[in-house]
């Protein structure tokens, strides 16, 4: 009896797989999801571009203290709204100011500010990394400058 119930059970299971497996999966999909899958990937492919006019910026020679700023400007190359969420330097000495909250669209430019107080000694560098919504994610400036100490102002830099 064991035996007729499991045979059974199994040419019933054989039965109901080979019956379910007839659908051809060309005819299970729905043409606006496809549509709409479509819509969804090329939306995905547009994306801001953060072009700067300058990536790095050298202060040359400068006197220990002396606070110093610069400016990179930038253009969103790409064909979607740039927004800037954050702008964090190497160290405390160097502060990024960015344009908060505020969307930068295709086209248009925006600056960023950048103070360094002037400290260390001989050659400094420094790094910014922006984050923002472009592809990279991330973008790097750097600024630099050879800082002679306070009571050494009369040298001329570094020697070769």
């Amino acid at each position: 009896m064991k035996k007729i119930t499991t045979i059974l059970s199994l040419i019933m299971a054989v039965a109901l797989v080979s019956v379910s497996c007839k659908d051809k999966a060309s005819n299970k999909i729905v043409a606006d999801n496809v549509e709409n899958a479509t819509d969804r990937d090329e939306a995905q492919k547009q994306l801001p571009v953060m072009n700067f006019e300058k990536s790095e910026h050298d202060f040359g020679t400068i006197t220990q203290g002396t606070p110093q700023e610069t400016v990179f400007k930038f253009t969103n190359t790409g064909n979607a709204p740039l927004i800037i969420t954050d702008a964090k330097s190497s160290c405390g000495c160097t502060v990024p100011d960015y344009p908060k909250n505020t969307p930068i669209a295709p086209g248009d430019s925006g600056e960023l500010l950048v103070k360094f107080n002037g400290t260390g000694q001989n050659q400094v560098t420094k790094t910014i990394t922006v984050t923002a919504n472009t592809e990279k994610g991330t973008e790097l400036l750097r600024i630099k400058a050879f800082v002679n100490p306070k009571d050494a102002a009369q040298q001329a830099g570094p020697v070769k």
